[in-house]
């Protein structure tokens, strides 16, 4: 498939129940973030929420919030109240989420460099994440390093950590 333009933007704060569900579509339920921690999360860091958008469809989304470590601990994903520090020197990623039917058409890639370009803008350190190991390759043609296997347990899979450090 083509690459296919999207409109990044910042969400909506009316917009959460409708990215609450793409989360759902886009990973198992041991993975996925819960309706609640969405809502929570744009609350916390609407700033960190994009958007891709073509003809009034939002096709995907990223999100994450900053920490100072240099690692993106599991817990983050569950006391995001307690973890995230809005000026810290890292950004995270939690999720990036493009709707099946809008996969290998190049926006998740203008997800993440919009993350990386508003990271940088902010004076942060770098950009954080944690994947799976098929997606490696993805998150290193974006100019993340892999740092190997990652502490992370989340949903009982085997993730890597992955930083793309300014």
């Amino acid at each position: 498939m083509g690459e296919r333009k999207a409109v990044i933007r910042n969400a909506r704060p009316e917009e959460w129940e409708l990215l609450a569900d793409i989360e759902a579509e886009c990973f198992p339920p041991a993975e996925a973030a819960t309706r609640e921690s969405i809502e929570k999360r744009m609350r916390l860091f609407p700033e960190n929420f994009w958007v891709a958008e073509a003809e009034g469809v939002i096709l995907g989304f990223i999100n994450g919030g900053a920490t100072d470590q240099p690692e993106l601990p599991d817990a983050f994903y569950h006391e995001e109240e307690k973890l995230h520090v809005p000026d810290g020197a890292y950004q995270t990623v939690f999720g990036l989420n493009v709707r099946p039917q809008y996969r290998r058409q190049g926006i998740a890639r203008q997800l993440v460099m919009q993350m990386i370009e508003a990271s940088r803008q902010r004076g942060k350190k770098g950009v954080i994440l944690t994947c799976k190991e098929h997606l490696i390759p993805f998150y290193s043609s974006c100019g993340f390093v892999n740092h190997g296997v990652s502490d992370s347990v989340h949903g009982g899979a085997v993730w890597y950590d992955m930083k793309c450090i300014f």
